[in-house]
């Protein structure tokens, strides 16, 4: 498989999706669940990118937050809009986040930040960069001076047995880390722990369409991608930690005693 190549399609995918974004609003909303939603945008932005690949790369198929898609095997993981409730709210922070999945890892990912105007892209062997230029993760060495990105709490009906867990950890970083951040935004946290932002993130799900691209920018950038136990991520993880390799041992060992 010819990732370079492949890598060109998947930014002329997302070519497509802004030219979506950068015309419309949010228009109406879907709402999946409580407080979890779609918007119009997500859905045409969807539609697009899956118009371009299907053309473009049809070998592949294309797993997708809005319409679904494969589950299994060598596949595009698409979010039109990750960060959909800051996009209702007109906060600059969401993505277009496509990434590739290949045995069950992720190889390749491009994520665009359109009201940032950055784009972030990586293929496994091929580095990671921010608008074409090299990039590198975060080479903190000690806990107390890092800034780290941790995921949302739960709004599902079992938020009330998740959430204390997750409350856990947050007392247990506070006294130990310079700062915690929140940004609604899985790609975000991705790509901004990949350019060093952030010294680590700690994400609670890994949905493939919210973490994969982000996953393969942050390897090529340097980081250890874990799953929550901290063992390797892979597609079937419970959740998402990348992390500074400085810092991986302590965070996990304080990531595992919460029970997130």
């Amino acid at each position: 498989m010819d990732l370079a190549q492949l890598l060109k399609v998947a930014q002329a995918a997302v070519d497509q999706g802004r030219t979506v974004t950068d015309t419309r609003g949010p228009g109406a909303l879907t709402f999946k669940s409580d407080r979890d939603m779609a918007s119009e945008v997500d859905f045409a932005v969807e539609r697009k990118i899956r118009e371009f690949l299907e053309r473009e790369a049809p070998q592949i198929g294309i797993q997708g937050e809005e319409e679904g898609g494969p589950t299994e095997g060598t596949r595009w993981v698409l979010d039109p809009i990750d960060g959909t409730v800051n996009f209702v709210h007109g906060m600059p922070l969401w993505a277009i986040s496509l990434g590739l999945i290949v045995d069950d890892r992720a190889v390749l990912g491009v994520i665009d930040h359109p009201p940032l105007g950055t784009r972030y892209a990586a293929a496994e062997g091929l580095g990671a960069t921010c608008n074409g230029k090299a990039i590198q993760g975060s080479g903190c060495t000690t806990l107390n001076e890092s800034l780290i990105a941790m995921g949302d709490y739960a709004i599902s009906e079992d938020a009330a047995e998740i959430n204390p867990r997750r409350m856990e950890l947050h007392s247990l970083l506070v006294p130990r880390v310079q700062r915690l951040r929140q940004i609604g935004t899985a790609a975000a946290a991705l790509t901004f722990t990949a350019n060093g932002f952030f010294d680590a993130t700690i994400m609670y799900s890994n949905k493939p369409w919210d973490t994969m691209a982000g996953v393969s920018i942050c390897r090529e950038a340097g980081l250890q991608v874990l799953d929550l136990d901290g063992s390797q991520h892979s597609p079937a993880s419970r959740g998402t930690f990348a992390v500074a390799p400085a810092l991986a041992d302590e965070l996990t060992e304080l990531v595992i005693r919460s029970g997130v």
